[in-house]
């Protein structure tokens, strides 16, 4: 600025002027000599050590200005899904080197609206990259700068692909995380993907279950509204500002002009201006390039009383019309309308159209219910979901994720402390505010994969862990997730043994470095329900992580968090005055032991 200045005739100091010069080339003047006895100082000695910075991580800030709000003088949402959709962007391409485009968004919650004059703070960074895909968290919040009061507004994960000349797909690099945060999300991430990849099959199956009649709510004094009057048509013009350098349209435009067409949908349901609350996990099918047209449509497929669910897709096409329609994406959309107060007001009831309208308003109630399902297990914190969650087909992959999330949070906890070792048995313990977690680690001449097949079955624990009396397969529900009803033995004070109903979870390594991992937790089942005979038992996270040390050994380490009628048992463990827990753990070893030589045995019979 200064140089323009000079430049433009305007006199400038000189010693501003060499100064400004000097820091834009490098400072080319001697350096100042030392006073006799003064000491070289050592480089950053005045900076304060601060921890190192996720090399993908993307920091935005943005001042709301008029422009980007509604008539209410709020932040658009569409506005925000753009600057999200930049943000993530900009974070998977520092970590490709290459561009990237968004390939999909999980489910986001807004939890409060933001007001002219407000900063919106956006930080994202590569949680994990799988082969040519990564995953890349998001965590949005607004700051007042009048008063400093700051708030989150919402957490969102993006998946991004790395895209090569002619849109060839490239091979990431790993990402190393660093801190124990980093840790925890990058290990999580491989659950999240393994529950995209089912979201589609969930819907289905719950579908199929029910009945396929539409059952319209009743609703006094209102009158429903049909369907077809909430339909709404827009196109749009693909220009160059609306496109990556790839020429390909942003994934955050495409979201913001499907959150106008909702909004739009909505408000002619209910007469008012909505507010978006949700929007639920899609995928993004195919690109759009500068120059298409893009035909948006929405719908509202169901009204609840309180909310309502508007179905939005977008198709692209060319400047010729006789080419067909490319389905570029389809978005669900929650809206609520508040009152004055802040109250989400009840809503006038929709009539479908019949044929696809009654299946959209079957599909709206099902998904209600699996959002419902994913936010009460999957994105609550741990300690605010109940102990035994009920199980059923529709949430068994929210229960199943929570159940290995859980497991792997507590894997990466960074405060363990060795609290005994006998012989091989290593035991350590985690205090936190609500919880007191131990964890059980040995190395065993055994195989990995060997280790996590005979740990995995429940129905073999009592060969070696003494407090198991049996275990029954309840239920099957696939190859990595089954239900077990356990009985144990009684404990101390207690004049009946207990039971308790365990989904148990597994899952192989996603990558190189990953553990075998195998994961309990309770659940609650109609056709098992607490009896008199039993003491109903709960375990909240438990489980074995089993990594390969070599080819013929591999590290077992088994953990808990301690629940309140077992901590007297482990607390007595831990402070030396028992070793029944290491000594369940040197029969774990010698059960593993034995069955690898039966299996070594049979092998060389065959």
């Amino acid at each position: 600025c200064l140089l323009k200045m000079v430049k433009g005739n305007i006199i400038v100091p000189e010693e501003i002027l060499n100064f400004c010069c000097n820091g834009l080339q490098g400072s080319t003047s001697p350096p100042r000599a030392r006073e006799p006895g003064e000491q070289e100082e050592a480089p950053g000695a005045m900076a304060s050590p601060s921890p190192a910075r996720n090399p993908t991580e993307v920091q935005m800030s943005q001042l709301v200005l008029p422009c980007h709000t509604n008539h209410r003088g709020e932040l658009s949402t569409g506005q925000l899904l753009k600057w999200i959709d930049t943000a993530a962007c900009l974070s998977a391409e520092r970590h490709a080197g290459c561009p990237c485009v968004t390939a999909s968004m999980d489910d986001i919650y807004f939890e409060h609206t933001i007001s002219v004059g407000q900063v919106v703070n956006i930080k994202a960074k590569v949680n994990r990259a799988f082969n040519s895909s990564m995953e890349v968290g998001i965590q949005v919040n607004y700051e007042d700068l009048c008063s400093g009061k700051h708030c989150s507004i919402c957490k969102a994960y993006a998946t991004f692909v790395a895209q090569g000349p002619l849109g060839s797909k490239v091979r990431l690099k790993p990402l190393t995380p660093q801190t124990e945060e980093e840790k925890i999300e990058y290990s999580i991430a491989a659950e999240r993907r393994r529950m995209r990849l089912v979201h589609k099959d969930t819907l289905k199956d719950l579908l199929t279950r029910r009945p396929q009649e539409t059952e319209l709510e009743t609703r006094d004094g209102s009158r429903a509204v049909p369907a077809e009057k909430t339909r709404v048509e827009s196109v749009e013009l693909v220009l160059p500002p609306h496109a990556n350098h790839q020429g390909n349209t942003f994934g955050g435009q495409i979201m913001a002009w499907m959150e106008n067409v909702a909004t739009i949908a909505a408000s002619r349901l209910c007469h008012a201006h909505p507010t978006l609350r949700a929007i639920e996990m899609f995928h993004f099918r195919g690109p759009s390039q500068v120059g298409d047209r893009l035909v948006l449509k929405a719908i509202v497929n169901n009204a609840f009383k309180n909310s309502m669910e508007v179905g939005v897709s977008a198709e692209a096409y060319g400047q010729e019309m006789s080419v067909s329609r490319r389905h570029i994406n389809s978005a669900f959309m929650t809206f609520v309308v508040l009152d004055q107060e802040g109250h989400p007001r009840t809503l006038p009831m929709v009539a479908p159209e019949p044929g696809d309208g009654e299946r959209r308003y079957r599909e709206a109630s099902a998904r209600k219910k699996i959002r419902l399902d994913r936010k009460y297990v999957v994105s609550c914190k741990q300690t605010e979901v109940p102990l035994s969650v009920p199980w059923d087909q529709s949430n068994k992959v929210y229960l199943s994720y929570n159940n290995v999330s859980a497991l792997k949070m507590l894997v990466a906890k960074a405060n363990w402390a060795l609290a005994r070792e006998k012989e091989k048995v290593r035991m350590y313990t985690l205090e936190e505010d609500k919880f007191l977690s131990f964890r059980i680690e040995m190395s065993v001449c055994i195989t990995a994969s060997r280790a996590f097949s005979l740990l995995s079955n429940l129905r073999r624990r009592h060969e070696w862990d003494s407090h198991y009396v049996s275990a029954e397969l309840v239920q099957k529900v696939d190859d990595d997730d089954m239900i077990y009803h356990v009985v144990s033995q009684k404990l101390r004070h207690e004049n009946k043994p207990q039971d308790f109903v365990i989904l148990a979870s597994r899952r192989k390594p996603c990558s190189k470095g990953d553990p075998y991992v195998v994961a309990f937790r309770s659940v609650t089942l109609p056709t098992h329900p607490a009896r008199a005979e039993f003491t109903r038992g709960e375990t909240l996270c438990s489980g074995f992580c089993i990594w390969p040390e070599s080819e013929e050994m591999s590290k077992v380490a088994y953990y808990n968090q301690a629940m309140p009628g077992y901590l007297n048992y482990v607390t007595t463990n831990v402070a030396g005055l028992s070793s029944d827990i290491c000594s369940t753990f040197e029969a774990c070893e010698k059960f593993l032991l034995k069955n690898k030589e039966d299996l070594i045995s049979r092998l060389q019979d065959f």
